[in-house]
């Protein structure tokens, strides 16, 4: 069983070793879709724009922000479902990545998403 990560679209060097989710709503700024290097743009999987405007990257925000996120995954489950199938899919034989855009590593949709996909799958 391969590795299921998260990393900042915008890290050098680019991180090839798996296949690539691009987990965000919005395509990241200044990135060309050569340089991305994806496999999959799961946009529909990102916070809705209402929430993702709600919480503005603001720390103070990120435990009502996740609460939210989650609620909207379980609510609209098939997008979320489309991603575990590929994780389920794709682990076996190589490294998952989600990626994203945020500056701040630690409070992002991707790392609510990688926590949700390691205790769905049973990989912790």
């Amino acid at each position: 069983m391969m590795e299921l990560k998260i990393e900042r679209i915008y890290t050098k060097p680019v991180d090839l070793d798996g296949y690539r989710i691009l987990v965000d709503r919005i395509w990241p700024r200044g990135i060309s879709k050569e340089n991305a290097h994806l496999d999959k743009w799961l946009k529909e999987v990102g916070p809705s724009t209402e929430l993702r405007k709600w919480f503005g990257h603001d720390v103070a925000r990120y435990p009502e922000f996740k609460e939210r996120y989650l609620a909207e995954l379980t609510n609209n489950p098939v997008y979320y479902n489309s991603l575990k199938a590929i994780v389920q899919s794709q682990l076996p034989s190589q490294n998952v990545i989600l990626l994203y855009g945020a500056k701040d590593e630690e409070h992002n949709q991707a790392v609510i998403l990688a926590a949700k996909l390691r205790k769905d799958l049973q990989l912790i």
